[in-house]
C-alpha cells in the first residue's frame, strides 16, 4: 500500500519532498486513530482520505489552492511511471502524461486514484464524497478523453 499512498502523494504535491512530507502527517494522523479502530491497520480508502484532506490543508494554508486545483497531477522527471513502467521513454507515455495534465480536475483525480491507487469505484466516491456511479463516469469520461486525444494525434502524426 505504500507505494500506492506515495504515488497518490506525489500527484496531489508539487514536488517530490512534499510527497514524502504529506505521507508521513498521513501516517502520523492515521496512527491517532489507532485507539478508536482498536489497533487494526486504516483501510486504504481512509488512507487516501486522510491524505487528500491533508492535501487540501496544505493548499489552503500556503495561499496555493488555485494553482494546485488547475495541476493537481504533475509528472516529475521521469520518476514517476504512469501505467506501464516500459513506456516511460517512449513518446506514447510523453503524450499520455501531457493529456492527463491537460484533463479536467475532477475526471484527472477519479482516473489517477483508479490506476495509481488501485482503488474501486465505491473507494474512490468515499474518497471524494461522490457516489460510486459517480465516480465509475469520471472515470470512463476521462478515459474517452484519452483516447479521442491519443487517437486524433496519432491521426495527425501518421498523416
Amino acid at each position: 500500500s505504500a507505494p500506492r499512498l506515495l504515488a497518490y502523494a506525489r500527484a496531489r504535491c508539487n514536488d517530490a519532498q512534499e510527497a514524502e512530507d504529506l505521507l508521513q502527517d498521513a501516517l502520523i494522523k492515521l496512527w491517532g486513530y489507532q485507539k478508536e479502530r482498536e489497533y487494526r491497520p486504516p483501510d486504504l480508502p481512509l488512507a487516501f482520505s486522510v491524505m487528500r484532506y491533508l492535501a487540501l490543508d496544505r493548499g489552503r494554508r500556503k495561499g496555493r489552492r488555485e494553482k494546485r486545483d488547475q495541476k493537481i497531477i504533475q509528472f516529475q522527471s521521469g520518476e514517476d511511471h504512469w501505467l506501464d513502467p516500459t513506456l516511460e521513454d517512449a513518446e506514447e507515455a510523453k503524450l499520455l502524461r501531457k493529456e492527463v495534465e491537460a484533463l479536467p480536475d475532477k475526471l484527472r483525480e477519479a482516473l489517477t486514484l483508479k490506476v495509481w491507487g488501485g482503488l474501486t469505484f465505491a473507494e474512490i466516491g468515499s474518497v471524494l464524497k461522490i457516489s460510486h456511479n459517480t465516480a465509475a463516469s469520471r472515470y470512463r469520461y476521462a478515459l474517452e478523453q484519452l483516447q479521442q486525444k491519443l487517437n486524433y494525434l496519432k491521426i495527425i502524426k501518421n498523416g
